[in-house]
C-alpha cells in the first residue's frame, strides 16, 4: 500500500516536496514512480527510481527541476520539486513496480491514492 502527501497551494517559483510511505510489503524490492494528471489531461510520468535508489529517470520537462529519492530503511520515496510553474498543477501520485524501465502507467501495479499540487501564478 502507498500513501503520496505533501501537496499544496504554492506560488509560482515555489519548492514543495512529497512524500511516498509504503507500507505492507517489501519496499527495497519495488521501482517506485511519479506520476501527475491535470485536468482533463492523461497520466503522465514524472520520473522513477531503481530499487537501491541508485538509478533515477525523469521525464525531459522536468529532470532539470524534479528530484526524486527514496529511503528504504524507511520505506518512503520522495519527489523534490523546485521552481514549479503553473504548468505543474496536478494531481500527483506515486506508483510501483517490480521491474525497471516502466513509464507508461498501466505498467505500475501499486498505487496511492494522489496528493493536489496547485501552482498560483
Amino acid at each position: 500500500q502507498l500513501q503520496a502527501c505533501g501537496g499544496g497551494l504554492v506560488q509560482a517559483g515555489d519548492s514543495l516536496r512529497l512524500s511516498c510511505a509504503a507500507s505492507g510489503g517489501t519496499f527495497s524490492r519495488l521501482v517506485v514512480g511519479w506520476f501527475r494528471q491535470g485536468t482533463g489531461k492523461e497520466r503522465e510520468f514524472v520520473a522513477a527510481i531503481s530499487w537501491s535508489g541508485s538509478v533515477t529517470d525523469y521525464a525531459d520537462s522536468m529532470k532539470d527541476r524534479f528530484t526524486i529519492s527514496r529511503d528504504n530503511a524507511k520505506n518512503t520515496a520522495w519527489l523534490q520539486m523546485n521552481s514549479l510553474k503553473p504548468e505543474d498543477t496536478a494531481v500527483y501520485y506515486c506508483a510501483a513496480v517490480t521491474k525497471w524501465g516502466k513509464r507508461n502507467p498501466t505498467d505500475y501495479i501499486y498505487w496511492g491514492q494522489g496528493t493536489q499540487v496547485t501552482v498560483s501564478s
